[in-house]
């Protein structure tokens, strides 16, 4: 499973997050809360996004997507806002065919909201920042 590498928000030391573990990652240095980003595609979904502990924002998208671009930094702020508290996984559907097609993807960015494995809330389209989080905090919070 491949991890990544980020700067702690918080105290700015380098940390190795991967991709699918339990609970939620934390900083070795400050041990705050780190944001959470990981890629999945159709052979490592059901590991990084279905199991996951945490609520998890599904990102499909592809790079060829102004839409996807638009949105990302703001999904990007929603994690690192709710550090500790949510997953964001990004599925491109140019590689991931087999997920477009379960969950039946027709437009992108599609974003899915799931709560231990399960679709709770589903939206097409890019928006800002503080709406994003609203419907990531009601779709939670309506599930918890």
């Amino acid at each position: 499973m491949i991890s990544t590498t980020l700067a702690c928000p918080n105290c700015g030391k380098r940390n190795r997050v991967p991709a699918a573990a339990d609970g939620a990652p934390q900083c070795g240095n400050c041990h705050q809360p780190l944001p959470w980003t990981a890629e999945a595609g159709d052979d490592t979904f059901a590991e990084v996004a279905e199991r996951s502990a945490l609520p998890v924002i599904v990102d499909f998208w592809a790079d060829w997507c102004g839409p996807c671009r638009m949105v990302t930094p703001a999904l990007e702020q929603v994690s690192q806002d709710m550090a500790g508290r949510v997953k964001l996984v990004k599925v491109n559907v140019d590689r991931s065919p087999h997920l477009s097609e379960r969950f039946t993807i027709k437009h992108i960015p599609t974003l899915m909201m799931m709560v231990r494995g399960e679709v709770v809330a589903q939206r097409a389209g890019a928006a800002p920042a503080h709406e994003l989080r609203r419907w990531v905090e009601d779709a939670v919070k309506a599930h918890a």
